[in-house]
């Protein structure tokens, strides 16, 4: 039985576009920003952003030497929103729907110039942050490892007292997915931008009739006298 559903934050929650990113680096003065941003896991200074090996001063400071000029904490931050294309609004009220029946919580690369924005009330067009749609938010650059590293996913089991086959990961990208069914999630992988909101509830629905029908065989064979010891 589901009782728990674990979501990603870009791809999943927030679109998110790559290439905009990437055009967004580059106007900063990064010329070769395409060869260090990625979709899912970033390198070099990026990823010890994400890791919280470097501080957001810090990496903003680093950045401006590849940049070769002073960068302010605003530009940064507008640079890696660059990432993100929609908030689908019709997706948080859905998840709100799901926090009456299932803990919720959000499992994400992230680093401090996007939650500064995304835990805000700018976040959505009702006003709420992020925060408002799960009950916790478990971060990379807090906990000091991303995915798909299973670090990062046993911080988040300890802490919440969550057990993975009772629990339904979310997440578009697709090693993510394997680590997370290795350690025995149940999973889903919806495409980037996409409405999976069909998908998922068609998903939530079979595990409930999984159960249901489990429940009725076995209450059956507790009153069928053949299955009774001679």
């Amino acid at each position: 039985m589901i009782k728990n559903i674990v979501f990603d934050f870009g791809g999943v929650i927030a679109g998110i576009n790559r290439d905009k990113a990437v055009q967004a680096f580059i106007k900063l003065g990064l010329e070769d920003a395409d060869t260090r941003l990625d979709k899912y896991h970033q390198t070099g200074i990026f990823q010890d952003l994400e890791e919280g090996k470097l501080s957001a001063g810090e990496f903003r400071e680093q950045l401006g030497r590849l940049c070769k000029r002073q960068l302010t904490e605003m530009e940064t931050q507008h640079a890696w929103l660059g990432f993100f294309t929609s908030v689908d609004a019709r997706i948080l009220d859905f998840i709100l729907k799901l926090r009456k029946s299932y803990s919720v919580y959000i499992l994400s690369n992230t680093n401090p110039f996007v939650m500064s924005w995304a835990r805000s009330p700018e976040f959505s067009p009702a006003g709420r942050p992020l925060d408002a749609y799960c009950d916790k938010l478990y971060l990379s650059y807090q906990i000091g490892s991303t995915k798909p590293a299973r670090q990062i996913f046993d911080f988040m089991i300890e802490d919440s007292g969550m057990l993975p086959t009772e629990t339904l990961f979310v997440d578009d990208g697709a090693s993510n997915i394997r680590a997370g069914r290795e350690l025995g999630f149940q999973t889903f992988q919806p495409e980037n931008e996409s409405d999976w909101r069909e998908e998922l509830s068609a998903l939530l629905d079979s595990s409930a009739s999984d159960l249901a029908s489990s429940e009725a065989d076995f209450a059956s064979s507790e009153t069928d006298p053949a299955s009774s010891d001679s």
